[in-house]
């Protein structure tokens, strides 16, 4: 049995026992007053049960029908509450106001019992409400919630009674009748009061002021451009929050999914219990460049690209690239491809832009290789050395591996270069040396040389 569910139970019980008891000595005593206590300890008798019903169901996980989980049980039971207590409210006001109204008197006949009753209802309600609050506020359950209500506003209507029979006793009839309408008064208030929480979750409203500070959360997560909207809908102890967020759509898609992964511990950050749901929309930055909306482009159509160049020729952009498509098929498939993309970068960039593709054979990744070994390195290692000083700016050719495939040799090979020079300046002595070895040893199909800066 859960926390709350034991709770419940204890409140049952106590309700039970009032409720006899205020309904034997109100009608004994004939006081207005206990009557219209023991018909709301009646209703908090029904209420109560249904509390603790509703709080078994509210712990179910969610189901194939509930996808939500059932935590609004407790919210639409805390709504019929809010209706009895108004029910018994208007019979209370009804009886009383006919008294007042007509002149008629009804004779209270008192007794210890009366007073004893009604501290013990005191003494009661004021015990379980601060149980019942305690664990609501733990488990944040409405029904619970609504039941804590109840009985501190029985606690204080039961002090309008006990000031009542006190009035009777110092001769005072009317004052069990003032004594009921406090009762119902304190009633209405109670009702209103839950009412307007019931239904503010049961129509979804935001907690107040959840929104802006999970809006403060996600202002805070690295790579968030925007927040493009923010939705809370609470449902018992739970928060269910919705979310959409603008990032720079040209990250890769491994990092948005972690920069939703982080929006989500930020929202469960400042609210534990939340359930969250990211969304992201890619969006272009103002200072993007013609070659990063190039490369978004080849990479939204899975295409691979490189040796993107742009340049300005008077009001117009020229674009050129390499893309690569499977060797094995044919130019018609693979032109199709290349115009698709240069649609693409057109419709991106304006129709009066140039673009050029330049097909390349993509390399398979599936090929078998084979080490041709330490002879044909070392033979390849000379011709290496020879050409780089032919060449110069290249020195200290090392770890020289070469391998066979079906298709020729490939060697990859690592040099040290000046650090000094720029990249573009390094690539074409590397990039010649490659060509100058294939021209040399036309078994070798590739060349892969990294350069290293000179020590």
């Amino acid at each position: 049995m859960t926390k709350k569910e034991k709770v419940a139970l204890i409140s049952v019980f106590a309700s039970t026992v009032l409720t006899l008891s205020k309904a034997i000595i109100g009608l004994l005593t004939g006081s207005l007053g206990i009557l219209s206590e023991a018909g709301h300890s009646f209703l908090d008798l029904l209420a109560t049960l249904m509390t603790y019903f509703a709080v078994r169901i509210s712990d179910k996980p969610a189901d194939e029908e509930h996808h939500f989980g059932h935590a609004k049980v407790e919210s639409v039971t805390a709504l019929i509450e809010t209706g009895l207590l108004f029910v018994l409210s208007f019979l209370v006001l009804w009886k009383a106001g006919s008294y007042i109204l007509f002149g008629s008197q009804h004779e209270v006949t008192l007794s210890v019992w009366a007073f004893a009753v009604i501290l013990m209802s005191i003494a009661i309600d004021f015990s379980r409400a601060r149980a019942l609050t305690k664990v609501a506020q733990e488990t944040s359950s409405h029904a619970l919630e609504a039941d804590a209500l109840h009985y501190s506003s029985d606690m204080w209507s039961s002090m309008a009674v006990f000031a009542g029979l006190v009035g009777v006793a110092f001769g005072y009839p009317m004052a069990d009748t003032i004594a009921a309408i406090a009762v119902a008064v304190f009633i209405c208030i109670a009702g209103w009061r839950l009412g307007k929480r019931t239904i503010d979750t049961l129509v979804d409203r935001a907690p107040e002021g959840a929104v802006e500070h999970i809006r403060e959360a996600i202002g805070r997560v690295k790579g968030v451009i925007a927040i493009d909207f923010i939705r809370v809908r609470p449902a018992g102890d739970a928060l269910f929050v919705e979310t959409e967020v603008a990032v720079n759509r040209t990250l890769p898609l491994d990092r948005v999914t972690l920069i939703r992964e982080r929006v989500s511990a930020a929202v469960v950050g400042v609210f534990p219990k939340a359930n969250v749901l990211v969304t992201t929309t890619p969006r272009a930055l103002d200072d993007e460049s013609v070659m990063e909306r190039v490369m978004v482009i080849a990479r939204n159509k899975a295409l691979a690209v490189h040796h993107v160049t742009v340049h300005t020729i008077g009001e117009r952009l020229s674009i050129s690239l390499d893309l690569e498509v499977d060797g094995r098929e044919t130019l018609d498939a693979a032109h199709q491809t290349a115009s698709e993309l240069e649609e693409a970068i057109q419709q991106e960039l304006g129709d009066a832009a140039e673009v050029e593709t330049h097909i390349e054979p993509l390399e398979p990744d599936d090929a078998l290789g084979r080490d041709l070994g330490q002879a044909r390195g070392e033979e390849i290692h000379a011709i290496l050395d020879t050409l780089a000083r032919e060449i110069g700016t290249i020195s200290h050719i090392h770890d020289v591996r070469v391998r066979g495939t079906d298709d020729g040799e490939i060697v990859n090979f690592h040099c040290d270069a000046d650090g000094t020079l720029t990249v573009q300046q390094v690539h074409e002595r590397v990039d010649g040396l490659e060509r100058a070895l294939r021209e040399r040893a036309p078994a070798v199909k590739r060349v892969i040389g990294h350069a290293e800066p000179r020590a």
